[in-house]
């Protein structure tokens, strides 16, 4: 097969691909904007003969989604925030700073991936219900602070610095916090933005943990949310998808804002050693 030849096919099952993945997200818009009980007529309609931005009212107005958007919006923030803090932190640690045990204690938090999470959920619950933490933000929030993940990311990227860079920083006097502010984080910036974007998508879309430890309505978070709502409008398909774009479009938009950082990081952590 001659090489145009090669490249027509693979372009065209890559469009194919990509067709099949936007259909979906194409479908819950076009639902989303239309009238009520119009996308359970046979064969249901591609695109809405009038569309109406009604079921988003309804969600904000009627229904009260508007609080959960923004607890939300609070949680998944304030998780990346925080997480970046330590995660960041930690995995250059790891990489470049000796203290004694380093190596073997960054090898047992390579052990704790292969646990579960769910595994240590009762633990985690009866921990926060002592400290009074349960019904609370900061329930949520506390959990996500820290992730063997997120350190191990940083720290594979981190070791590719090189020490003179670190130490040319210090001859001229900068100590280990301007240093790390200066010198280390511009270099860190593609790591940061991709784990900023995993630690963003998790929270936002968490359901089970938000589940467990928020048990008032005006706390909980729009996953939550949303699955109460299904259990009483679960024949509002109209209505869901509009839900299901709410969850979707800020994830969405942040990725495709960050994404030139998010490929330089998925790219890059995956090389370094």
């Amino acid at each position: 097969m001659k090489a145009s030849a090669r490249a027509c096919v693979v372009n065209g099952a890559l469009a194919l691909a990509s067709l099949a993945s936007v259909l979906p997200l194409f479908w819950m818009l076009s639902v989303s904007l239309m009238q009520r009980g119009e996308a359970s007529q046979f064969p249901p309609p591609l695109v809405p003969s009038a569309a109406t931005l009604d079921n988003y009212r309804a969600l904000f107005s009627a229904l009260g989604l508007g609080r959960s958007f923004l607890n939300s919006l609070l949680v998944a923030s304030l998780s990346t925030l925080l997480s970046l803090c330590f995660n960041v932190t930690a995995g250059y640690a790891f990489a470049k700073l000796e203290f004694r045990g380093r190596d073997r204690l960054f090898r047992w938090l390579l052990g704790a991936l292969v646990i579960p999470g769910q595994v240590a959920m009762i633990p985690l619950f009866l921990l926060l219900k002592e400290l009074g933490l349960v019904n609370t933000y900061a329930g949520v929030v506390i959990p996500s602070l820290a992730s063997v993940f997120g350190i191990f990311l940083v720290r594979q990227y981190a070791g590719s610095i090189p020490d003179e860079l670190l130490e040319a920083a210090r001859i001229d006097g900068a100590g280990e916090l301007r240093t790390f502010v200066s010198v280390v984080l511009p270099t860190l910036t593609p790591i940061v933005v991709t784990l900023a974007l995993f630690t963003f998508l998790g929270s936002w879309n968490d359901f089970l943990w938000p589940l467990i430890v928020l048990s008032d309505d005006d706390k909980r978070t729009l996953p939550v949310a949303l699955a109460a709502l299904s259990r009483e409008h679960v024949q509002d398909r109209e209505l869901m998808m509009a839900g299901s774009v709410l969850t979707v479009l800020p994830v969405l938009v942040l990725f495709l804002a960050l994404q030139r950082y998010y490929l330089q990081g998925i790219f890059a952590g995956s090389v370094k050693g």
